[in-house]
């Protein structure tokens, strides 16, 4: 069968969370997550078909039938649990910070992050905003649109934190001299990450769970 002919598996991405998916200035999707499925729609005969999508929309756009499966650093919470349909965890991850090499020492705990003099950047519409919403009641609030350009905005001084999480920080960290992620190895949650798919897909559901257990994601961060 030709890759003409295969049946299309359409995967929305956001592209905007390195090392994970991050969409090239050529349009082709990148990173450990987008590679994982594409060898996926490869091994299980599917021609993958990224589809654009972001934080704030990709529930209802799942829902809506835009695509049939999401990943890119995805985390499997209770209430997508209770919403979609959602597969093994294939990486365990948390919530850390990522912060300007000069400040490291400022942020030990939770505490120190939860002060007025504070200004914490996250991106709209998942996990990492309804971290902040919950615990840092008392930090400066900056929800910016685009996550890829958060780490980069700390570093110049825009924002004194980044809310991300342990993998993404480490990328960067490991990237920018001018970053560091001095929380690394105590998250402040201990999270996972999955591919979440609409309901009706139980059959790609079991597909996936199976190549899951056979050819996990590659866990590299740098």
């Amino acid at each position: 069968m030709s890759s003409e002919q295969r049946p299309v598996l359409r995967v929305g991405t956001t592209g905007d969370y390195r090392p994970f998916t991050w969409l090239r200035p050529d349009g082709q999707y990148e990173g450990l997550d987008i590679e994982w499925m594409k060898r996926l729609g490869r091994d299980l005969g599917f021609r993958v078909a990224f589809v654009a999508t972001s934080w704030p929309h990709l529930h209802e756009e799942l829902t809506a039938g835009a695509f049939e499966a999401a990943i890119g650093g995805i985390s499997s919470t209770r209430e997508r649990r209770q919403t979609f349909l959602v597969s093994e965890v294939y990486r365990q991850t948390g919530k850390t910070i990522l912060c300007r090499s000069e400040d490291a020492g400022r942020y030990r705990s939770l505490d120190d992050l939860d002060r007025p003099s504070v200004r914490v950047m996250f991106n709209p519409g998942g996990t990492n905003e309804a971290f902040v919403r919950r615990f840092l009641t008392h930090a400066a609030w900056i929800c910016h649109e685009q996550n890829g350009e958060i780490p980069a905005r700390v570093a110049a001084g825009e924002a004194d934190i980044m809310m991300t999480e342990t993998v993404e920080a480490a990328y960067h960290a490991a990237r920018d001299p001018r970053l560091r992620a001095p929380l690394l190895t105590q998250p402040f949650t201990h999270d996972g990450f999955a591919v979440l798919l609409a309901h009706g897909q139980d059959g790609l559901l079991r597909r996936i769970n199976a190549y899951l257990a056979e050819h996990p994601p590659c866990v590299r961060s740098e």
